[in-house]
């Protein structure tokens, strides 16, 4: 048997810690290095950047890290595969030749390209088919020691390497199926070992300080142990795994272009301390189109927040929204779209100012840019001594930024061009082999049987529940789970979509399918539409939805007595709680 592939992980987004590439080199052994450096909102920054110099439109930050990190590399044997290159994979690529020529450090660099479709979608930005682990998985075979890509899905950086280490081919469902689910696990960094997990209560902060990078060892049946290296921050376990697992995601079938994975299949297990077991999971052909994202500018925006302070809050609201409206009226051109929210932060009796006070949070919009600027600079400010008591702003608006609207589309898989330029040069194409399966949703599992009737008591849902929540374009997914068998018996029947509304007035009038997976004792929640236009368009306080499940998880709700007895109690609520610490952090 082939012996196990150890796949890390040194990069979650665009701007993630600088130094994890050389602390995930130097941590311990490795065979492979990844890094995630796209998200939709990535893809329309390096738009930008390519608009502005049409050599650039890379993440840059990737080639200082290799600057000190190459040599590393090259020294213990781990190939470094990344999705840095963004909308121009040949340039990185070159460039990565030059550092290591500059460097003296004899490495091979290949490069993955053919998922820019510009030319089919003239009117976007950006247009980019997610690509699958092929490519890579070519580069590797052909002895590279730098792959980079485009628009390659974010767990095809695993499942690429993967399949040139253990020779899987296109039918190997199950196999790829494992892979991806690890890359999925593994390709948002330290969301895997305690970072932004909900129940990192109990944990001191030194523990939490720094979290090491996970990495996945991966077998050739498919199955993988989720890990970090040893002596490093954070923790892995089944909770922390498990919120990974529903980051982003929505039904039972994750498709993507490799494999169609069945996250319902999933078994965790904790295997040791900081060691989770990822098996059983279930392949399927994938779908016979892959997606496309499609960035586009959507016009301008601006916005001013305005503070009210003490007493009267409501009525200081309704004048300065008075004023600001009927300035705007009398304006050269107002902005097309005008939006206010009231935030009440205030509380009575405040000790301090900024306690006292509320925020009033007005967003414009518009296709051209006066509009947002000039016309909102003196509705705003000129009120500065003729509005409500205690007037000011947190910052004076600016002359309005250019925002970004992303749309989904799809294209199918044998009109795509999916090309590995290998370390020679050579250009193979990457076929776009086997059976594909048209996705459609699984019919919903049994429940388990109801916790039986008991006492209850008004308590966060957070006390018994974890969630994590994120965005895909202008839909938002929360994932809800619990960690034992009788809370995932309540759960179940208790977070209807009736009750997630209740809960979350926002998604009242909003289409919110849930979505049941039983081996994880979670529920996943798809709420389409609350973000928009994605979250380039910032159409939302949190336009990325990430405190989205924080939020539902601070709702009160009739919680069975029995669910925070005995011992569940103070841990649950330690989780929810503010960590008080007397020790200095370095």
């Amino acid at each position: 048997m082939p012996r196990p592939l150890r796949i890390g992980n040194a990069s979650g987004f665009y701007g993630d810690r600088f130094d994890a590439l050389r602390d995930m080199l130097t941590g311990g052994p490795l065979d492979v290095l990844t890094g995630d450096y796209l998200a939709e909102l990535t893809m329309l920054i390096l738009g930008r950047d390519r608009l502005k110099d049409s050599s650039r439109g890379y993440a840059k930050t990737f080639l200082r890290q290799l600057e000190e990190s190459l040599g590393l590399a090259q020294e213990r044997g781990v190939k470094i595969v990344a999705n840095a290159g963004g909308l121009n994979p040949a340039g990185l690529a070159d460039a990565v030749r030059e550092l290591a020529g500059r460097l003296g450090i004899g490495v091979r660099v290949a490069h993955v390209e053919g998922d820019d479709l510009g030319a089919r979608f003239p009117d976007a930005l950006t247009a980019n088919a997610y690509l699958g682990g092929a490519g890579i998985a070519a580069c590797l075979r052909a002895g590279a020691d730098v792959v980079v890509t485009g628009r390659v899905t974010d767990a095809a950086l695993v499942s690429g390497p993967a399949a040139a280490h253990f020779g899987w081919g296109d039918g190997d469902h199950d196999r790829l199926a494992g892979a991806v689910v690890a890359g999925h696990i593994l390709e948002c960094g330290t969301q895997a070992t305690g970072g932004n997990y909900a129940f990192f209560g109990g944990r001191s902060p030194r523990e939490l300080l720094r979290p090491g990078f996970p990495l996945a060892e991966i077998h050739e049946d498919g199955s993988s142990v989720i890990t970090k290296h040893d002596g490093t921050g954070g923790f892995v376990d089944v909770g922390t795994v498990t919120a990974q697992l529903l980051y982003e995601t929505s039904g039972a079938r994750y498709a993507g272009p490799d494999v169609t994975a069945r996250l319902d299949t999933v078994t965790l297990t904790q295997e040791g301390p900081d060691r989770v077991r990822v098996a059983g999971v279930r392949g399927e052909a994938p779908p016979p189109t892959l997606k496309v994202g499609l960035n586009r500018l959507g016009g301008f925006r601006n916005e001013v927040v305005f503070v009210l302070t003490g007493l009267d809050v409501e009525a200081k609201a309704d004048l300065v929204r008075a004023q600001v409206e009927d300035a705007l009226g009398h304006a050269k051109s107002r902005p097309s779209e005008v939006r206010w929210e009231l935030v009440r932060t205030d509380r009575p009796d405040a000790a301090s100012e900024e306690a006292a006070s509320a925020l009033l949070r007005l967003v414009v919009r518009d296709p051209q840019q006066d509009p947002v600027g000039r016309a909102l600079s003196g509705a705003a400010i000129e009120l500065a001594l003729g509005s409500y008591p205690g007037f000011h702003v947190t910052a004076p608006p600016g002359k309005g930024a250019p925002y970004g609207v992303f749309e989904a589309a799809y294209a199918e898989r044998g009109t795509v061009d999916h090309v590995a330029v290998l370390p020679g040069g050579e250009r193979t194409p990457v076929e776009a082999l086997g059976d594909t399966r048209v996705l459609e949703d699984l019919a919903p599992p049994p429940l388990p049987d109801p916790l039986p009737q008991g006492p209850t008591c008004r308590a966060p849902l957070g006390l018994v529940a974890g969630a994590r929540s994120g965005d895909k374009g202008g839909d938002a997914n929360v994932g809800v789970w619990v960690r034992t068998d009788d809370a995932w018996r309540w759960l179940a029947h208790e977070l209807t979509v009736e009750r997630f509304r209740e809960l979350i007035p926002e998604a009242a009038e909003l289409t919110v399918v849930r979505h049941v997976l039983p081996n994880l004792r979670a529920l996943n929640f798809v709420v389409e539409g609350i973000l928009g236009a994605g979250v380039a368009s910032q159409a939302r306080f949190d336009p990325q939805a990430k405190g989205l499940g924080e939020w539902l998880r601070a709702r009160h709700i009739d919680v069975p007595v029995a669910l925070l007895e005995p011992a569940g109690a103070a841990g649950e609520a330690a989780a929810v709680e503010p960590i008080e610490s007397t020790e200095v952090l370095p």
